[in-house]
């Protein structure tokens, strides 16, 4: 009985231990001790002692980690191909015009290359510029399901998640002139071409 007994108690006591120093209060820590050198009279051997460094507590080992993991997933999907940089140099950015009155505004992130903050009334995304088959700019945001397209003549601000526009028939001063050169001159249309003889 007494065997068994001092079996329990050598068991709980290293997880005793271990919850004692997760809840005690954090101690300063002591300076780390110098390195002396010591020479016995029997022996002409030196003996080193070197002060063992506190360890630091699990919770802050596992807080550091967390975060490096963190920012290293942030970086990871700021991080934009050179695809998706060249489509970010072609973004329109400022307020611009929409139908009805509305009006979207397009700024860069100064802190991510190649994002852009992009809000108006009731809503603001960050978003990041996604290669397309036709050539248009698109920047989604991907958590909020939200996406901006924007061609030579107009742009347009969807939600996704909800199946709506947001914002239409945008345009930059730039568009306002491709739109007004459509205007004059529209480009011919497919249906249009005679076949050739």
């Amino acid at each position: 009985m007494k065997t068994l007994l001092a079996t329990a108690l050598i068991a709980l006591v290293p997880g005793l231990a271990l919850a004692q120093a997760q809840t005690a209060p954090a101690k300063p820590k002591a300076p780390a001790k110098a390195t002396v050198a010591k020479k016995t009279p029997a022996k002409s051997s030196a003996k080193t002692v070197v002060a063992k460094a506190e360890p630091t507590s699990s919770r802050t080992q596992l807080k550091s980690a967390t975060n490096q993991v963190a920012a290293g997933l942030i970086a990871a999907r700021t991080a934009l191909t050179p695809e998706e940089l060249e489509i970010a140099q072609r973004v329109h950015v400022g307020q611009i015009a929409c139908e009805m009155g509305a009006s979207v505004s397009v700024v860069a992130d100064p802190d991510a290359p190649g994002h852009f903050h992009v809000g108006g009334k009731g809503f603001k995304y960050h978003m990041a510029p996604v290669t397309t088959t036709t050539g248009a700019v698109r920047l989604e945001d991907h958590k909020a399901g939200a996406v901006w397209l924007q061609i030579a003549n107009k742009s347009m601000l969807m939600d996704q998640k909800k199946g709506q526009r947001l914002a239409d028939e945008c345009m930059s001063p730039e568009q306002v002139v491709v739109a007004e050169a459509i205007k004059k001159t529209p480009p011919p249309s497919l249906l249009d071409t005679a076949p050739a003889k």
